[in-house]
């Protein structure tokens, strides 16, 4: 899901002319599967959830930056909303693999 919202982010910014904020935008999508992944191949579930709960920063990160675009007009409400539902739901979805991962394996 991390990936997928990442090349959604490439794809609906790919003509994007404000190279600031597309930027940042990108590199924050692009760290929330990122530091999933960089955690897990640390294999001490302490690391694991901290790079987890990076991830979900940058999610909140993306998020804001999205609602920054729409304000702007650099993409449009209905795309915006398609993007943040993803956000959140990846932000959702980590928040309890971080509680899960706190209980279960500490």
């Amino acid at each position: 899901m991390g990936l997928a919202l990442a090349i959604d982010v490439y794809n609906t910014l790919a003509d994007c002319k404000d190279y600031g904020l597309c930027d940042q935008m990108q590199r924050s999508s692009v760290s929330i599967p990122s530091n999933i992944a960089e955690g897990f191949e640390r294999e001490y579930n302490k690391e694991f959830i901290r790079f987890l709960k990076v991830s979900k920063g940058s999610a909140g990160e993306l998020r804001t930056q999205i609602y920054i675009a729409i304000g702007i007009g650099i993409i449009d409400n209905e795309t915006g909303e398609i993007l943040l539902d993803k956000s959140r739901h990846i932000s959702s979805m980590l928040r309890n693999l971080i509680k899960v991962r706190e209980t279960k394996f500490s």
